[in-house]
């Protein structure tokens, strides 16, 4: 499995930096990148010189500012060239409560015939991140891309995936949190 997290966002929302806010004396960008550890290859999308992460390659996205599925798409090709066929963890940077066990709960759900792996939030409706994602979606996130599709919400993903309730699959409350805000962040540190 190769380990992504995104990390080329602007922050809007954020205000500043949120991969170098931090949370437990850790930056947000550290906490995700430990709970993707075991991955034997591990990629960081972001600017280049933007950040430095031992162990971990930093890489611009191929298609810059084209949105998540762009991303996808160069998280794919990066971890079919480094590993070939195979599985992609992807994760936002703003996801700081994971844990390894949220990978291997989606890595146990991905059986045969599935090409995609993830929660649903808020109901029934699958959540792009966290995700596992499988390399042999390349062609058709290409064909989305050059289609001018820019969202990683997408039906076909949806059809081709797991979707899990992560409370049912055993996850403890509040494990996918993200911190797209201050006040998200904020939140989080009081628990």
């Amino acid at each position: 499995m190769t380990g992504v997290i995104l990390a080329g966002g602007q922050s809007r929302r954020f205000g500043s930096d949120k991969a170098l806010a931090r949370l437990g004396g850790h930056t947000l960008l550290e906490r995700v990148a430990a709970s993707l550890d075991s991955c034997p290859q591990r990629l960081l999308l972001a600017p280049p010189g933007r950040y430095a992460l031992p162990g971990w390659t930093v890489q611009a996205e191929a298609r810059a500012g084209e949105g998540p599925l762009a991303a996808l798409e160069t998280a794919l090709a990066w971890a079919a060239a480094q590993a070939g066929p195979g599985w992609v963890a992807l994760s936002g940077v703003d996801y700081p409560l994971l844990t390894p066990a949220v990978w291997q709960v989606l890595a146990a759900a991905a059986g045969p015939g599935h090409l995609a792996a993830g929660f649903l939030g808020g109901g029934t409706d699958p959540e792009p991140l966290p995700a596992l994602y499988h390399t042999a979606l390349l062609p058709r996130v290409t064909a989305a891309l050059d289609a001018g599709e820019r969202r990683l919400r997408q039906p076909w993903l949806e059809e081709v995936g797991v979707w899990l309730d992560p409370l049912a699959a055993g996850l403890p409350p509040g494990t996918l949190a993200d911190a797209d805000t201050p006040a998200d962040l904020a939140a989080l540190e009081r628990g």
